[in-house]
């Protein structure tokens, strides 16, 4: 008998990309959309507000000064992070992994890769915008020293909740 953890794939089966090809973004938009609305809840706008940063995204895309992370498994992308250039700072978008690749290692892998990233770019800022209702994420997030620095509250996803803004400062 087959047990849920003997099926999840290993960290060794994903490779990771960091090239932008058309389609990705929908592909990150269409993950967004489906696992945020059957996980917490998330309505329309919410979707609409990826669709709308990632076009900004789009629209932005500096390779020099942005980054991102495609995770890929038999040929579909099964995760993804976004640095994202912004005046002073990096902000870091799009962290999502399909829940059959959680827990193998891949949040720890991107976020040891998007620090590095901020070093190799002398940028010693990031922050991130998220919910409450992303506690496996916000340990993440502060096991790297991002810290909690804003919180209000939003009903812009068609449900009431908490949106925190997260802030890390590197001193290199």
């Amino acid at each position: 008998m087959n047990t849920p953890d003997a099926a999840k794939p290993l960290l060794s089966d994903v490779t990771i990309r960091n090239t932008l090809r058309p389609g990705d973004l929908g592909l990150i938009a269409s993950i967004h959309g489906d696992i945020y609305a059957k996980e917490c809840g998330y309505g329309l706008n919410f979707e609409a507000y990826v669709l709308k940063g990632l076009g900004e995204f789009a629209q932005q895309y500096d390779p020099e000064k942005d980054k991102l992370w495609l995770c890929e498994h038999d040929n579909r992308v099964v995760g993804c992070l976004v640095a994202q250039h912004r005046a002073d700072a990096v902000q870091l978008r799009y962290f999502i992994f399909l829940p059959e690749y959680r827990g193998i290692g891949l949040g720890k892998k991107l976020m040891g890769e998007f620090v590095a990233f901020m070093t190799s770019t002398g940028c010693k800022h990031a922050y991130l915008w998220t919910t409450e209702d992303q506690q496996a994420a916000i340990a993440l997030y502060e096991r790297y020293g991002f810290v909690l620095s804003e919180q209000r509250l939003s009903d812009a996803f068609d449900k009431e909740l908490t949106e925190q803004k997260y802030e890390l400062t590197l001193n290199q």
